[in-house]
């Protein structure tokens, strides 16, 4: 300090040595705004902080937490999107099966009414056979019967008698048929 105190007597003073009254306050001053700064702002600012960091790691846990939330609910959405996925592959399965069962059986009903029809037309075909069989033996008798009647030069009115010769010829008819087959 002595060395201070000789400088400071001395008039040519250096100006970036400050006077030791002016040193004195400065310091004194720095200590009031120190001691303030230090029991009443720096605890202020310590709890705006420590308030801080605690927001910011509860938002760091919520943020954990929801993000768990949404892996299980991916896992929720993918687990039944997998399943509707195999309900509807399921269901498509069913509609197939159901739809083949339905051709088959559509097919089968088919079938049984065309050989209805086929079975109808073949009793037709049959009846109409006859029916022209019957129809062509009359006019096949008659006709033998006039000309046989013209042969032989008597009238073959008699029915019984008709009825034999007109046997007779078509049976004649009908072998001559089987032969040339």
């Amino acid at each position: 300090m002595n060395a201070l105190v000789t400088l400071a007597a001395t008039e040519e003073q250096n100006p970036l040595i400050p006077e030791i009254p002016e040193l004195v306050i400065g310091l004194i001053a720095f200590a009031i705004v120190f001691i303030f700064l230090a029991k009443k702002l720096l605890p202020n600012i310590n709890k705006v902080l420590e308030e801080r960091r605690e927001a910011i790691e509860g938002g760091i846990e919520k943020a954990e937490a929801a993000q768990t939330e949404a892996q299980s609910v991916l896992e929720q959405y993918k687990a039944q999107l997998a399943e509707a996925r195999h309900e509807a592959a399921r269901l498509r399965q069913e509609a197939q099966e159901q739809g083949a069962a339905l051709i088959a059986e559509m097919r089968s009903e088919g079938q049984r009414q065309r050989e209805e029809i086929v079975a109808a037309g073949h009793a037709q075909i049959e009846a109409d056979r006859k029916a022209a069989a019957g129809a062509l033996r009359q006019d096949v008798g008659k006709l033998a019967t006039e000309l046989a009647g013209k042969l032989v030069g008597e009238s073959l009115e008699d029915h019984a008698r008709q009825s034999r010769v007109i046997d007779r010829f078509l049976d004649e008819l009908e072998e001559k048929a089987e032969a040339t087959r």
